[in-house]
């Protein structure tokens, strides 16, 4: 995909759930969670060349200047957005599905010190509440929502709600979308 296009997607993907944003200019100059996704494909571009030293510091860069550190070694999938992204942590061998959305305070670390896959997978159309932390080589199923300062250590199956510490994953109750979190702002984790 075009870079412009892929500008053009993540300026969209804001607006669509941000319910404060009022254009695309806006979100381009002021959002920060925006600005650490573009640094991001920046620096994942230099790690899959096999570049080590510059993709990290140009991370840690971007760390100190968004309070969002995303290790050049995520995968990050499209329409990734961050809201009021201070605090987030994506770590090296983090997955990240399309249309993911994680809010402040979010970690997706690990748990273990050996090498190998230490961070978890998150499905298409995970919505991350505020403070969670989900730790560890796991895998949260598609259109899951992981509730604010839950700790998710364990996989959920998707179209799961997880909330708690430690978290327990359930189904959605009948009649109840939770996946509206990620397409009508009106709703908050």
């Amino acid at each position: 995909m075009p870079v412009w296009d892929r500008v053009r997607e993540d300026l969209a993907s804001a607006k669509l759930r941000d319910p404060a944003a009022r254009g695309g200019l806006e979100i381009a100059l002021l959002y920060s969670g925006v600005h650490a996704v573009w640094a991001y494909r920046v620096t994942h571009a230099m790690w899959r060349r096999g570049w080590r030293f510059a993709p990290r510091a140009l991370s840690q860069l971007t760390r100190w200047l968004t309070g969002i550190e995303i290790h050049p070694g995520a995968t990050i999938g499209r329409r990734f957005f961050i809201d009021h992204g201070m605090g987030v942590v994506i770590g090296e061998t983090a997955e990240v599905g399309d249309d993911v959305m994680l809010y402040h305070g979010v970690t997706l670390g690990g748990r273990q010190r050996e090498g190998g896959k230490r961070h978890p997978t998150l499905g298409d159309r995970v919505a991350v509440g505020a403070g969670a932390k989900v730790l560890g080589p796991i895998t949260i199923g598609a259109d899951s929502v992981v509730g604010a300062n839950a700790v998710v250590t364990r996989d959920a199956p998707p179209d799961s709600v997880l909330v708690g510490v430690p978290a327990k994953a359930r189904p959605r109750q009948e009649g109840v979308d939770t996946r509206a979190l990620l397409t009508a702002p009106e709703y908050i984790i």
